[in-house]
């Protein structure tokens, strides 16, 4: 009897350790759609890594290209948390997010100072037409004429902040995409900073 009690306890203990497992291990994002994309669309660079002319690259833009899906690449591989957005700008940030399996991506709005819990999927940033913003390192400021989305691959850790001496953003991780009005599913209401800066902030994003 007390040999059918040690079986069952250890029967028991196993059991929560397979349930338990997966919570502890690393996220593996390279079964989702972006790893995918992002792999197809390096390969189909590498095809035209000897004539990029023909794949519509100059030299200089097909290794800008290269750097970047490797890039995406490596965040995805290595990340070890889903994607989050940090607010550093000093006002309401209007960022597109979902909790996996229970939401679809959705416009919310994340406060100054904060950031996305990680229950959450950040995947993009919403920014209105009039943002002064540095979508990457190497290009200039530009002022939006319009509202566009960025979207970060799975994993991606953005950070939003302001550079106090010319209050333009900048983006700590350069876009994956950036969409503009009807060019995806993801809504880009007509919205500016200041109505931006009305909406209460969305609580559940940092829980």
């Amino acid at each position: 009897m007390q040999i059918l009690k040690i079986v069952l306890v250890a029967l028991v203990f196993i059991v929560n350790l397979m349930i338990a497992q997966p919570s502890w291990a690393g996220k593996d994002f390279t079964k989702g759609a972006d790893y995918i994309e992002v792999t197809q669309a390096l390969n189909q660079l590498l095809a035209a890594k000897d004539r990029p002319e023909q794949a519509g690259y100059t030299p200089e833009e097909f290794q800008q290209r290269l750097a970047q899906l490797q890039f995406q690449k490596n965040i995805i591989e290595t990340a070890k948390k889903r994607a989050q957005c940090r607010n550093e700008t000093g006002k309401t940030l209007a960022v597109y997010a979902n909790k996996p399996k229970k939401s679809p991506t959705q416009l919310y709005y994340l406060a100054a100072g904060k950031i996305t819990d990680d229950d959450w999927d950040c995947d993009g940033i919403y920014l209105p037409a009039g943002t002064s913003v540095v979508l990457s390192p190497n290009t200039p400021a530009q002022e939006l004429t319009e509202a566009i989305a960025v979207k970060f691959v799975d994993g991606t850790q953005s950070v939003a902040r302001v550079d106090p001496a010319t209050g333009v953003i900048e983006l700590n991780v350069e876009p994956a995409k950036v969409f503009k009005a009807g060019e995806s599913d993801w809504l880009l209401p007509a919205l500016s900073q200041a109505e931006i800066d009305t909406q209460v902030p969305t609580p559940q994003l940092i829980d």
